[in-house]
């Protein structure tokens, strides 16, 4: 067994080493590299806490008859799903949905645009995390092509309005943005194209999205401009690092919803 580059640990270190988490990630690689042990282990640890605190938000939200509504938009691969999964890993499954909604169908693409998310919004004392949702307009679609220019523009003039009625309606609606840069992309692409249990995860979409980057930044820019109001705010996470990210938005939505412990 090699031993670390690391000199000098702390005694709080040396209590996060000894700890069952810290046996485990210390031995599960011939190479030890403590300082990468003690970030995963007090990953984990915080995970956890903040785990707890959801479990008691959604408890104070069944009570309460809330209707919380979370957003996560951001990049191909920016880490939405991930993120979600740490939120919902220890929260009632009958009190929350996750939406991921397919390309329209034939009849969908007749109705009001918002008419398909407005059927899945939450019922009283439920959450429900949207893995994008209608900001697919502000970006993806016209970025590809998949709406009309003239499509473009009534969203754009109807999205604040519309969370301005779901707001005054009693929906707490909260809005994520995971922000990566181009490399970070390209890695994760390369990382997913090479492990057979995720390359399902690469889309034609995703295959473009290096190609279309300025594209999409573009949209990106016109929809924060536009839909960064005061009564919905955008919360913008640096996605570059997975775990600081997920602790982050986790944390947000914590500070944000008025929940009693």
């Amino acid at each position: 067994m090699s031993r670390s580059h690391r000199t000098v640990l702390s005694e709080d270190d040396l209590e996060v080493l000894n700890s069952k988490l810290g046996h485990r990630y210390l031995f599960a690689n011939k190479k030890v590299d403590t300082d990468r042990v003690l970030r995963r282990v007090r990953f984990e640890q915080r995970l956890e806490e903040l785990q707890i605190e959801l479990v008691n938000l959604q408890a104070w939200a069944i009570k309460n008859r809330e209707r919380i509504c979370v957003i996560f938009e951001g990049r191909d691969a920016a880490g939405k799903g991930g993120a979600i999964r740490r939120i919902t890993m220890r929260i009632n499954a009958r009190h929350y949905r996750v939406v991921a909604l397919p390309k329209p169908t034939e009849d969908e693409k007749g109705e009001w645009y918002f008419q398909r998310y407005v059927a899945r919004l939450p019922r009283p004392g439920e959450l429900v995390f949207f893995d994008r949702s209608w900001y697919n307009r502000a970006v993806v679609e016209p970025v590809n092509g998949f709406c009309t220019s003239d499509q473009y523009n009534t969203f754009m003039g109807q999205v604040n309005h519309f969370e301005r009625m779901l707001i005054e309606s009693g929906v707490r609606l909260i809005k994520f943005y995971f922000s990566i840069t181009k490399d970070e992309q390209a890695r994760r692409f390369e990382a997913i194209k090479n492990d057979p249990r995720k390359r399902w995860k690469i889309t034609p979409v995703d295959m473009r999205a290096q190609e279309l980057w300025d594209e999409y930044t573009r949209y990106r820019k016109r929809m924060f401009k536009v839909t960064n109001t005061e009564f919905s705010p955008w919360v913008i996470i640096d996605g570059n690092k997975k775990r600081a990210a997920r602790i982050e938005a986790i944390e947000h939505l914590l500070h944000t919803i008025p929940y009693i412990d």
